[in-house]
């Protein structure tokens, strides 16, 4: 098959997250032989802070055999306040259209569109099956994360005033029932967790949702090679790890409360971001935290196989929790906060979950103190990760599924599936 794949953000115009979702999805559909076209916006990444040296490429061929194409708007600034305003291409809708209506494909799948043409691009495509992944709660938040007012997650609509304490200007389609409109395009929509259909759900999103989790290379272990060159970051007393952004949302504030000489384990966290001093500062006075800073991710993997757990602390309503399947994979339990889509992942995993800081560094006391209990939760993880999120298991599922969208298409298809 014929597939286009669009988003906003797409490695190296990428901070992670969602881009790196993407390219994995589009690198295993071109292995499995299908023609492959990511179409993403540079813009953006740019005006928030990323550096790229040089002048946007327009198209290329990366790695996997995966066609890139990359629009800009000209010029940079209007074209994406265009976009956020008003939830079209505008400036970019030329590079748009022409690659999407013109190129004959099977499935258009729309990932986190809201900077490349809002929602005024799910109409772009032609006859294609139109497909939405929710990476994150854009089509009912305008923030995108569901974080009210910058300090606590939301359970019902205040948006023009969150918005505005966001530092951001009210997009003025969402006052209109052009965003309802342009939906109607889209054949399916998918959730990544069950947590985040019921969240689109309470929010008033009025379309179906299908929940298909996003998937996990099954990396190889790091070389012997990689292990001597960063033998030096090796931390030399048991740990648990915390990998991620370092925002307030991300939860570690209580957390680091609690994590003093008395803890049962050492606490590293790596990542980097906004809210790095201040919880640096609030551990200023115990020996038991460490701060790596942003590593390589090939360096994270390491770490969290060597943990005695992984700690998911989020205090936000996520649409998924990679860290926690990520620690899955590596066969190493997870504590993680009641919170959002991680006590589904919890149950269908390995791990212990908390309420509150306490909570969670009596957790870690018990795996500390139970090597059974640590090895019975990491081998569960293990076996949840091969069952459930691994490539082998989601990209199948996902070509059924397609599949079945494009037979219901076809003339008689229903009067030959009865025969």
């Amino acid at each position: 098959m014929r597939f286009a794949h669009v988003t906003t953000f797409y490695p190296p115009y990428a901070f992670g997250g969602d881009g790196i979702v993407v390219q994995r999805f589009a690198r295993a559909l071109a292995r499995e032989g299908h023609d492959v076209t990511v179409v993403h916006d540079t813009d953006t990444f740019r005006l928030l802070g990323g550096e790229i040296q040089g002048p946007d490429p327009i198209a290329e061929r990366d790695s996997e055999g995966v066609r890139v194409v990359r629009v800009r708007g000209r010029p940079r600034v209007l074209s994406s306040l265009l976009t956020h305003q008003i939830g079209r291409p505008v400036l970019k809708a030329p590079g748009v259209r022409e690659v999407l209506d013109e190129g004959g494909f099977d499935v258009v799948h729309f990932h986190n569109v809201s900077m490349i043409g809002g929602p005024g691009v799910l109409a772009y495509g032609g006859d294609a099956v139109r497909l939405y992944t929710a990476h994150e709660h854009w089509l009912v938040c305008p923030t995108h994360v569901l974080w009210k007012n910058r300090r606590e997650p939301c359970d019902e609509r205040a948006c023009l005033r969150c918005t505005l304490i966001h530092r951001r200007p009210p997009q003025l389609y969402r006052y209109s029932g052009f965003m309802e409109r342009q939906l109607r395009h889209v054949d399916v929509f998918f959730a990544q967790s069950e947590f985040s259909r019921r969240k689109h759900e309470a929010f008033g999103f009025r379309h179906e949702m299908e929940v298909m989790a996003p998937f996990l290379p099954d990396s190889d272990a790091p070389t012997e090679e990689r292990r001597e060159r960063r033998v030096g970051e090796a931390p030399t007393s048991p740990f648990v790890l915390f990998a991620g952004r370092l925002e307030r949302m991300k939860g570690l504030d209580d957390i680091l409360l609690v994590w003093g000489e008395e803890a049962p384990a050492d606490l590293v966290v790596a990542g980097d971001g906004p809210h790095r001093a201040r919880l640096e500062a609030l551990a200023a006075e115990s020996t038991r935290v460490r701060f790596l800073g942003r590593i390589p991710n090939e360096r994270v993997i390491e770490l969290m196989r060597e943990a005695l757990a992984v700690l998911v602390p989020s205090t936000g309503y996520e649409t998924f929790g990679f860290t926690a399947v990520e620690a899955f994979r590596a066969g190493t339990p997870v504590v993680a906060r009641r919170r959002g889509p991680l006590p589904e992942l919890v149950q269908k995993g390995g791990g212990l979950l908390f309420g509150t800081a306490t909570e969670a560094r009596s957790a870690v006391r018990r795996l500390v103190e139970e090597p059974e209990l640590r090895r019975r939760l990491g081998e569960a993880g293990r076996r949840a990760f091969e069952a459930t999120w691994s490539e082998e298991v989601v990209v199948p599922r996902y070509i059924a599924r397609i599949e079945r969208l494009l037979a219901e298409r076809e003339p008689g298809a229903h009067d030959r599936a009865d025969a």
